[in-house]
């Protein structure tokens, strides 16, 4: 029962990491995409039923360890696979479904515990301003910094020079290209000179001085 015990509080620890990771990423939706102020109690139906969710996926995980059990009972042949169960794993087969089982119970307590509902609200807000301090910590820095700080700038200068060779500067050229021969194709052709006025064969232009 020790160890049932210490399996059933590793898969709530488990669990809880996912709901906190679940509820983390609705926070961040929520007031940053859609510009919305924070507030526990709106998110408090998504906590409950992300632990309810969750508390279902052991239960089926546990229905599920009991039809493998009833298909290894009495089996004493030699396994074909990883999940092709004999008789001798009874005992094991029956140790993990408790284990799916208390795991679903402490989940489906936590959603009916206002206090835990709010607090893994809490704990997930902390977690996702953890990240938006983060990200505005390294874009600061990259925004502000200068050459002399940058311990990285010596070793990455040659490669960022490279690029614009290789990469900017042909991209440069052909777009250019392409631009002046895109305006000289909708340049207007160029009228023909009017031909010289002539009269009984003489050219009359050769005549006005």
């Amino acid at each position: 029962m020790g160890k049932t015990a210490e399996a059933i509080a590793e898969g709530v620890s488990i669990a809880s990491a996912a709901a906190r990771l679940a509820i983390r990423n609705r926070i961040l939706v929520e007031t940053i995409a859609h510009d919305e102020p924070f507030e526990a109690t709106a998110f408090a139906p998504f906590a409950r039923e992300t632990l309810v969710g969750l508390a279902d996926e052991q239960d089926e995980a546990a229905a599920l360890i009991k039809r493998q059990r009833k298909r290894a009972w009495g089996k004493f042949t030699e396994p074909d696979g990883t999940h092709d169960y004999r008789d001798r794993d009874m005992r094991n087969l029956r140790k993990r479904g408790r284990q799916y089982s208390g795991v679903a119970q402490a989940l489906r307590r936590m959603a009916d515990d206002p206090h835990v509902v709010r607090t893994l609200i809490e704990q997930s807000r902390d977690a996702a301003w953890g990240d938006v301090e983060a990200n505005l910590q390294r874009r600061l820095r990259v925004e502000g910094m200068r050459p002399e700080l940058d311990p990285d700038y010596d070793r990455m200068r040659a490669a960022r020079m490279q690029s614009i060779r290789l990469v900017d500067l042909p991209r440069l050229a052909a777009h250019k290209r392409h631009h002046d021969e895109a305006e000289t194709d909708a340049a207007p052709a160029a009228e023909p000179a009017a031909p010289s006025p002539r009269v009984s064969g003489i050219d009359v232009s050769e005549l006005e001085s």
